[in-house]
């Protein structure tokens, strides 16, 4: 088991950020619920223990509160924002209602230079704030060793105990000198080396899928994706000819989509791939249905029934692959399981039915999206492959807002084919996270020659990120804008204007539904 810290999720929108920013450090972190007992916190053997940040105040009746057991287990510890509180006061501070509440950008003035976390930072750094709770007193032990203008706890310590906290928040970008801090607690505090690598990582992958699968046949559902595709290379590694990849045309799919998966993995990687078509089968189900959740649930249940059926004929195996990454896990967990926020939810994760026959392996579930390029890229996977965007599991359904019929997707595909082919030729494609047209149900006046016309608006969307958790919109130079808008407008039939979506995430989400 490698060195590894774990995190304690009390319901903040960044408690996977953290777990990335350890894992930039080359150590291993685990996200687990906030109120994971003590013994089994101790059965892993960390390293440290991070407290997460959360929307609940820690004198709340309905608060999420840890097994108290953790302060004695003689682990450093970090708590951070909500985390800072909630160690405070279970160590016999006091927290309480701020005057006035901190948010956004602020100045950290140290006041220890001495306290490990700060190890070669200088005297003031920016940070970024995100609090009305305020500690008030300190726990017995327990120093100030940094303040802001509204907060003279803003970092606290007891260097003897190694427990310190953080009223803001150093994983985010916000915070330039973040990454530092956190590094300093995970080597300085924790003693953690830089041992954990995608190199180190296949090899423990393919023992624990070896460990896990035996001599049994595993079958995959092959999406063509960045994630299906670098788990059906994994498990190739680990059990060779034992894994059998099911390749199912839900008629959502990017332009020729079909005809690169059959080519590259059947013929290509020598992979075992059964195809399916059941395109007619989804378009029939989402016919007159607009709700984007709706949507998601059909095309889940929908693929589920297609799959079970083709591993029918597939013939007997004890195990389904799958590619769930860790966002896709936190996020789809809703608030009442955990205090992670449901965002939307996944068809491959939690939509298995509970009578199915086959037992999970999900090789990838504790990786983010830029470590299982990382890991394609060990395995050998072509780069074209590993290093193709995202693609949502429901395909083309949620970049169309409103009904999904055959015409419209045929709007959707041809434009989307359009952008893929600009992006790739101004050498932007591979150099951002996401691009992609999404069709709206707006429909407006044009002009076309002589002509007035009463089409469809395209909205382009380009974002940058590092693991999808967040993102920013993408400044296209406006050449390349321009040449979108008039590709898409005279080669597309049925559209006759282009927008483009400049809305970071937060508050939005990378794709439109």
């Amino acid at each position: 088991m490698p060195e590894q810290i774990v995190i304690l999720d009390f319901g903040s929108q960044y408690t996977q950020v953290i777990a990335r920013r350890i894992r930039e450090c080359n150590v291993y972190s685990v996200i687990l619920r906030y109120d994971t007992p003590a013994a089994e916190i101790a059965a892993l053997s960390p390293k440290g223990i991070i407290l997460s940040g959360g929307p609940s105040s820690v004198y709340a009746k309905a608060a999420p509160l840890p097994d108290p057991a953790i302060f004695d287990l003689g682990l450093p510890v970090l708590g951070i924002c909500y985390g800072l509180q909630l160690l405070a006061q279970y160590l016999g501070g006091k927290v309480e209602p701020g005057q006035k509440r901190e948010y956004g950008k602020g100045r950290l003035d140290l006041k220890d230079r001495n306290c490990p976390l700060f190890a070669k930072l200088p005297a003031s750094v920016q940070v970024w704030n995100s609090h009305g709770d305020r500690l008030t007193k300190l726990p017995a032990g327990f120093k100030s060793v940094a303040v802001t203008e509204n907060s003279a706890y803003a970092a606290i310590e007891h260097r003897a105990r190694k427990m310190f906290g953080l009223q803001f928040h150093p994983e985010v970008a916000h915070t330039p000198r973040g990454r530092a801090i956190i590094a300093n607690f995970v080597h300085r505090v924790c003693g953690c080396g830089k041992t954990w690598t995608m190199h180190h990582y296949v090899d423990q992958a393919v023992a624990a899928i070896r460990a896990q699968v035996g001599q049994e046949r595993v079958i995959l559902g092959l999406s063509g994706g960045v994630d299906s595709s670098v788990a059906a290379a994994l498990l190739k590694k680990a059990i060779g000819d034992q894994i059998t990849c099911i390749f199912v045309n839900n008629g959502l799919l990017r332009g020729r989509e079909a005809e690169v998966v059959r080519e590259v993995f059947g013929r290509h990687f020598k992979i075992k791939l059964q195809y399916e078509d059941a395109s007619r089968l989804f378009l029939r189900r989402l016919r007159g249905v607009t709700d984007p959740e709706r949507k998601r649930k059909i095309i889940g249940r929908t693929f589920i029934e297609v799959f079970e059926a083709a591993t029918r004929r597939a013939g007997k195996a004890k195990f389904l692959a799958q590619g769930t990454l860790y966002p896709d896990v936190i996020e789809s967990v809703p608030i009442g399981g955990n205090p992670a926020a449901m965002i939307k939810s996944h068809h491959n994760v939690g939509g298995l039915p509970k009578n199915m026959r086959f037992q999970l392996v999900e090789p990838l579930k504790c990786l983010f999206k830029d470590e299982v390029r990382e890991l394609g890229i060990e395995l050998g996977l072509p780069r074209e492959i590993v290093l193709r965007q995202p693609f949502p599991g429901p395909g083309l359904a949620v970049r169309i807002l409103g009904e999904v019929t055959p015409r419209r997707l045929d709007i959707l595909r041809n434009a989307d084919t359009i952008v893929v082919e600009e992006m790739k030729a101004a050498d932007w494609y591979y150099r951002i996270w996401q691009s992609f047209a999404v069709l709206l149900p707006v429909r407006s006046v044009g002009v076309m020659g002589d002509e007035r016309t009463y089409d469809y608006t395209i909205a382009i969307r380009a974002v940058e990120s590092q693991d999808g958790m967040t993102a920013d919109w993408v400044k296209l130079p406006p050449a390349l804008l321009e040449k979108l808008s008039n590709r898409i407008v005279n080669e597309v039939k049925g559209v006759n204007r282009v927008c483009y979506d400049i809305t970071s995430k937060p508050p939005g989400t990378i794709e439109w539904e």
